[in-house]
């Protein structure tokens, strides 16, 4: 069983809460909008990181940290990517992808809004952690945490870390 933190839109901002929960994991996957290696840096000084680049990511960044990861955890299939849509509106850039080869588990962040659904059609679940940084449009700070268990995503949990 590895145990998931899921996060994005820190837009260079890392706290207590966010480390706190961070010490739960097993991973942290972190899907964009980094803003600051610093943030990625205290991440990794706690728990194995995977991450993308996000739209307001420099060249550092974009140079320590691919736009999509594919890869598996356990038995599923995990595409991450920062702007991705979400079922059945996926953007021009991972439509092809998902629906050539659907993983199990796509992520995506980018909208700040947090979201959790399924695709029935493909057999994939889509999930958008919401924002855990201070910037944007978002009035509560959201991360997600999850376990995988060979083939299942199980114990879904939304944590909520207060107003912006």
């Amino acid at each position: 069983m590895t145990k998931i933190l899921l996060l994005s839109d820190t837009h260079s901002h890392i706290d207590d809460a966010i480390l706190t929960h961070a010490q739960w994991a097993d991973e942290i996957w972190h899907a964009g909008d980094i803003g600051s290696l610093a943030v990625t840096d205290a991440l990794t000084q706690l728990k194995p990181l995977r991450a993308v680049y996000g739209n307001i990511d420099d060249a550092t960044i974009q140079q320590e940290f691919p736009l999509n990861q594919r890869f598996f955890c356990e038995g599923v299939d995990v595409l991450m990517t920062h702007i991705g849509g979400y079922p059945p509106k996926y953007n021009s850039r991972t439509r092809t992808e998902i629906k050539k080869k659907p993983p199990k588990l796509f992520i995506c962040g980018h909208s700040h809004i947090l979201k959790v659904m399924w695709d029935k059609p493909l057999g994939v679940l889509h999930m958008n952690p919401g924002a855990c940084g201070k910037h944007g449009f978002h009035h509560v700070r959201t991360m997600l945490r999850f376990t995988i268990a060979g083939e299942d995503i199980k114990d879904l949990e939304v944590i909520e870390l207060g107003k912006r």
